[in-house]
């Protein structure tokens, strides 16, 4: 790859709004592989302005740093991604997006009828946990996040 193709690392942070410390935390999570030339200093190839563009896009959405390393991976090395190869990662993270959007309205309308209850209806609140009963269903506002309580034959 001719020299004029590579970016320095101040160029990439130029270009991407991000600091040079934020691009070499990327570097060490994988998200980004600079060659390094003769002297030691990185140099970056074009197409890694888009993929740290894409981390930051993800980011907003809410993904890890591993949900996204994970989808980079998927990207080939060494060559700007095509149009192909990031309708193949869209995919994905669509249906990660509609997942998460579903979860997220249903967290709102539950929300939504809790707002100024009281709490009058403890047997039908989702968020109380009397005892700690749903720690056994994992970490979180588990009946707020849609697990039932198990019930007992004095509580139906």
């Amino acid at each position: 790859m001719k020299g004029g193709d590579l970016l320095t690392i101040g160029d990439l942070a130029e270009r991407t709004g991000l600091s040079v410390s934020a691009i070499r935390f990327y570097e060490d999570r994988g998200l980004v592989r600079p060659s390094r030339n003769a002297g030691g200093q990185r140099r970056f190839l074009r197409a890694d302005i888009r993929r740290l563009s894409f981390v930051l896009v993800a980011q907003e959405f809410g993904f890890s740093i591993a949900e996204i390393a994970e989808q980079l991976k998927r990207l080939p090395e060494g060559r700007a991604p095509t149009k192909a190869d990031w309708t193949r990662i869209s995919r994905e993270f669509r249906s990660h997006l509609d997942q998460r959007i579903a979860r997220m309205t249903a967290l709102r309308d539950k929300l939504d009828s809790c707002i100024g209850c009281g709490c009058l209806s403890l047997k039908s609140c989702q968020l109380y946990n009397a005892g700690d009963a749903a720690a056994n269903k994992g970490r979180g506002p588990r009946y707020l996040l849609g697990d039932r309580p198990d019930l007992k034959a004095s509580d139906t």
